[in-house]
C-alpha cells in the first residue's frame, strides 16, 4: 500500500487505500500510546509549528503531544497575537514562516480554503486542522478509527450524523470519507440546518430522529455552530433539544448495539443528553479522544516520509 501525498488537506483527495493505511498506522500508535513510554522517532529531528487562528483545545492539544510523541520540535504560534492582527496578510505569514524552514504545519482557519492557499506558498508537508466550513481531515480519520475499532469495520455500516450539517465542517469530511468506504449515511436535523444541494451528496435526508435513527449501527451527533450562524436557525435550544437532542427514548429506535459519537465539545441537554454522552456502554466519545492522538502521530509519520522520500515517488508501509 503506497500513501503519496505531500499535504492533509482534506478527505476528497485520498484513495480509500491512502485512508486505510493512516488508519492501519494509527492502530499500532494507539497500541504505542498505552504503553509506559509512549514516544517514538519518526519525526526526530522536524520541526512542526501550529497555527491556530481559531481557539481550540482537543485539536492543538491531539497535534501537539502527538508531535512531541514522536520526536518533533513543536511550536505552538499565538495567533490572536501575531502579526495578522496588525495587518499582516497569510501569504506573507507564510513567507515569513517558510523562511525558518519548518517540516510540519498544523493550520486551523476560519476562512475555508486558506490552509489551501498557505500549502500552496511553504516547502513544508501541511495539514488542515479546519478551515471553516470546508473540511476537518483528521476528525472525519480519527471517527473512523473509532467505528472500525468498535465495529470491526468501516463499510457497508448504516450511519446517522445528527444536527447542524451546514455549518459543520466535521459533517462534510466524514460524509467524502464514510462515502468512499461504501457505507449508508442519513443526514438527520431540521431544513434550516441542513446545506443547499445536499440531495447531490448521494445521502439520505430526514427531519425526524425516530425516522433517522431507525436501525443504524453509529449516531454521529454534531454540536450547534452558533459561531457560523449569523441568524435565528432554531427556535430556541430548548425546543432543538426536544425534537433533535438525542435522549434514551431517540436512541432506542437505533440498533441495540449502536455507538453514540460527538466530535465535541458537547452541548450537554442541547444535542445530548449527558447520560447518554457517559453512558460506557453505548459512548465512544472518550475514545474518539484518545484516537484522535494516534490519527494525528499516523498522519505526521506518513507526511515526513514523504519529505524524506526521494521526489515523485510515494511511501510503502
Amino acid at each position: 500500500m503506497t500513501f503519496s501525498a505531500r499535504h492533509l488537506l482534506g478527505i476528497e483527495p485520498l484513495h480509500p487505500v491512502e485512508i486505510t493505511t493512516i488508519l492501519d498506522l494509527a492502530d499500532k500508535y494507539v497500541d504505542l500510546n498505552r504503553q509506559p513510554n509512549k514516544h517514538g522517532d519518526a519525526l526526530r529531528g522536524l520541526t512542526q509549528i501550529n497555527m491556530f487562528f481559531e481557539n481550540s483545545t482537543r485539536t492543538q492539544a491531539s497535534f501537539e503531544l502527538a508531535g512531541k510523541r514522536l520526536g518533533a520540535d513543536v511550536m505552538n504560534m499565538a495567533m490572536q497575537a501575531s502579526s495578522i492582527k496588525k495587518g499582516e496578510t497569510l501569504i506573507d505569514t507564510a513567507l515569513t514562516l517558510n523562511a525558518m524552514h519548518p517540516d510540519l504545519l498544523v493550520v486551523r482557519h476560519p476562512h475555508s480554503g486558506a490552509v489551501d492557499l498557505l500549502a500552496q506558498k511553504v516547502n513544508c508537508a501541511v495539514l488542515n486542522a479546519g478551515d471553516g466550513k470546508h473540511e476537518h481531515p483528521t476528525q472525519a480519520l480519527l471517527d473512523a478509527l473509532t467505528i472500525r475499532r468498535a465495529k470491526g469495520r468501516l463499510h457497508r455500516l448504516n450511519i446517522a450524523i445528527c444536527g447542524d450539517i451546514s455549518h459543520s465542517r466535521v459533517a462534510r469530511s466524514n460524509l467524502i470519507l464514510l462515502g468512499k468506504m461504501e457505507n449508508r449515511v442519513r443526514l438527520v436535523g431540521p431544513p434550516t440546518l441542513m446545506p443547499s444541494g445536499i440531495g447531490e451528496f448521494g445521502v439520505e435526508v430526514y427531519e425526524d430522529m425516530a425516522e433517522g435513527l431507525k436501525d443504524v449501527d453509529v449516531v454521529m451527533m454534531l454540536r450547534l455552530q452558533r459561531e457560523r450562524m449569523d441568524g435565528g436557525f432554531i427556535p430556541s435550544e430548548r425546543e432543538y433539544y426536544h425534537r433533535y437532542g438525542l435522549d434514551a427514548e431517540k436512541l432506542a429506535h437505533a440498533k441495540p448495539d449502536a455507538i453514540v459519537m460527538h466530535p465535541g465539545p458537547m452541548n450537554r441537554g442541547v444535542e445530548i443528553d449527558g447520560d447518554i454522552a457517559d453512558d460506557i456502554n453505548r459512548s465512544v466519545i472518550q475514545e474518539q479522544v484518545e484516537m484522535g492522538v494516534a490519527v494525528r502521530m499516523a498522519a505526521m509519520d506518513l507526511l515526513a516520509r514523504n519529505l524524506r522520500a526521494p521526489k515523485d515517488e510515494g511511501v510503502y508501509v
